[in-house]
């Protein structure tokens, strides 16, 4: 096919995304509009939610990806909106045996099943951008292929020219709140998941990173069968983390401080988070029958911090603990947030004091007494939602963005398993002997051997 007629299909395939995602979301946005005009909350009614769920559940794709983000990110929607997004599954129709052997063919060849002892056609697994089949290397290694579908980067290109519309709307809705720096955040990390060359250095990262975690395994990247769009990595066994949701207290807080290693490692040591608490992202390992740890599944959505963004964590947590207002005040400086008022302090601390909570307590305990799973988080985000409302506007900065929702997310993780650990002693744990010198040049020779940019 000539590259003119492959330019005319992205451009047909990406109209045709605007419209039909323009004309679902748009509908419900009238809705809410005329809603809010006639007296109602911000069209926050149960029905607008729901509607707009049933909008983005016709649309299969990176929309889905998007909607579920906007659910995680917290105090973004009203609770309704959150909660219906959350239902959501990220998934799509699984490509054809014929279709797959089509897309291996442009990946690595006319001849690439040659170089595979098997390749099972049939999906393993279906999610927003590509499927994942099992196979074999020609050693035997068993392998995890992550195939891309066909066309991705024209249809993440319309959603994400979407999700600008509906930030738009929300901002005239919402005016307290500044949702451009979310937006950008969502979009950098959106487009980064079509790279699987980016994500294949991603694991590559966490590797080298948790190599001397036995409670956390990471997948080993085939590089000589991999490309931008079909990723290759170690089939790693285990089973479903909510498969040990009622299992005895010793196992459950075995796999909870794995979590929290696989988390809050890599962060402290390269300044680098994974980004996505979807469960599906982890699995189970046992040895002798006995669950030992989590494997670490997927690095599509992982973001890369400037060393100075983990000091202002550290900041902050030092400054609550020791209830020094200057300290606290340097750190949300450090991350980015502007015109600071006493009052505007206190309210970004309501949520501070929730996500560090269980940190600041010397003491065993569960993550949050008393609260669901799909709950955590809500009732103080809503409380600095109705604060900022009287303050606004206020930007939440770029960086913040996926640092608050894999915080949430992994808070979700544990309430889950219903551990009871010192989160305080795991944390200091981390911590120890911490200076900005030191994660600079941990974090320059990690990402140097992974081949990843510094972060600006």
């Amino acid at each position: 096919m000539a590259e003119t007629d492959r330019e005319a299909n992205r451009f047909t395939a990406r109209a045709s995304r605007y419209a039909s995602v323009g004309a679902n979301v748009g509908g419900v946005a009238a809705r809410m509009a005329a809603a809010r005009l006639f007296g109602g909350k911000d069209g926050a009614a149960p029905s607008n939610a729901a509607a707009l769920a049933q909008a983005l559940g016709g649309l299969k794709g990176p929309i889905m990806k998007v909607a579920q983000l906007l659910a995680t990110v917290p105090d973004l929607l009203p609770p309704e909106y959150a909660a219906e997004l959350q239902k959501l599954q990220a998934d799509a129709p699984p490509m054809g045996a014929a279709f797959v052997k089509r897309r291996m063919m442009a990946e690595l060849g006319a001849d690439w099943q040659s170089r595979f002892q098997s390749f099972d056609l049939k999906p393993a697994a279906a999610a927003s951008l590509g499927q994942v089949h099992r196979a074999a290397a020609l050693d035997g290694t068993p392998l995890a292929c992550k195939l891309q579908y066909p066309d991705m980067q024209s249809a993440v290109e319309a959603d994400l020219k979407q999700l600008q519309v509906a930030f738009a709307f929300h901002r005239r809705m919402n005016s307290w709140l500044d949702t451009t720096e979310i937006a950008k955040e969502i979009g950098a990390r959106v487009r980064e998941e079509l790279d699987y060359e980016r994500e294949a250095k991603h694991a590559a990262l966490y590797g080298a990173v948790l190599k001397d975690i036995d409670s956390v395994r990471v997948p080993q990247v085939r590089t000589d069968l991999s490309t931008k769009r079909l990723l290759s990595l170690g089939w790693l066994d285990g089973d479903k983390i909510l498969n040990f949701a009622q299992s005895p207290i010793e196992i459950r807080n075995r796999l909870a401080q794995a979590m929290f290693k696989a988390w809050w490692h890599p962060f402290s040591r390269a300044a680098v988070i994974h980004g996505d608490p979807h469960l599906g992202n982890y699995t189970v390992f046992s040895e002798g029958g006995e669950p030992q740890g989590i494997n670490l599944l997927d690095y599509g959505c992982v973001r890369i911090f400037h060393p100075r963004f983990v000091g202002g964590v550290v900041d902050l947590y030092r400054g609550l603990l020791e209830n020094d207002r200057d300290r606290i005040v340097h750190a949300y400086e450090v991350w980015g947030f502007k015109k600071l008022d006493r009052e505007t302090v206190d309210i970004l601390n309501i949520w501070a004091r929730f996500i560090y909570g269980p940190l600041l307590e010397d003491r065993t305990r569960t993550v949050a007494d008393g609260i669901e799973p799909g709950a955590y988080g809500r009732r103080e985000a809503f409380s600095v939602h109705q604060a900022l409302k009287e303050r606004g506007p206020v930007t939440v900065p770029q960086e913040f963005v996926f640092m608050d929702r894999a915080a949430v997310g992994l808070g979700a993780v544990f309430l889950h398993l219903r551990s009871e650990l010192n989160y305080h002693r795991l944390f200091e744990a981390e911590i120890e002997r911490f200076s900005l010198e030191a994660l600079a040049g941990r974090q320059e020779s990690a990402l140097a051997a992974a081949g990843l940019p510094q972060p600006a």
